[in-house]
């Protein structure tokens, strides 16, 4: 699956050079939105959904993942989806050649949030601690 598929709404400015990454608001909205991710993610683990959550960090429409905090609700920056490994394996983000690779390097859900951040340039996975201060 392409990162067009992922987000086919495309801002009007993309085509414009940003000075200051979408990473330091990213970072802002992530010690916000911390403490529900940390919630959500332990229970998707609970549940026996998933072993392997990962939310999606956008600031357009996306077409993978269920929202749980709208970035227009909460007047932040950045609006999260929950999802988890089988369905970046399903749509094809994760190719089969490489999930054993992903979940080797994947990080303890009760201490990193894996985020998938999309941006017009592309996408990346990142971990963020959810006691920042004890990296």
């Amino acid at each position: 699956m392409d990162i067009e598929e992922l987000m086919p709404q495309q801002p009007e400015d993309a085509g414009k050079e940003k000075k200051v990454s979408p990473l330091v608001s990213l970072e802002k909205d992530l010690e916000l939105y911390k403490d529900s991710i940390h919630e959500i993610a332990i229970e998707i683990i609970a549940e026996g959904i998933s072993k392997n959550p990962i939310f999606v960090a956008h600031q357009h429409t996306v077409s993978i993942g269920e929202m749980i905090l709208n970035r227009e609700e909460l007047n932040t920056n950045w609006t999260i989806q929950a999802s988890m490994f089988e369905e970046f394996v399903e749509k094809g983000i994760i190719q089969p050649a490489y999930k054993e690779l992903f979940l080797k390097a994947y990080k303890k859900p009760e201490d990193y949030m894996c985020v998938f951040v999309i941006v017009p340039e592309g996408a990346n996975f990142i971990y963020y601690p959810y006691n920042v201060g004890k990296r």
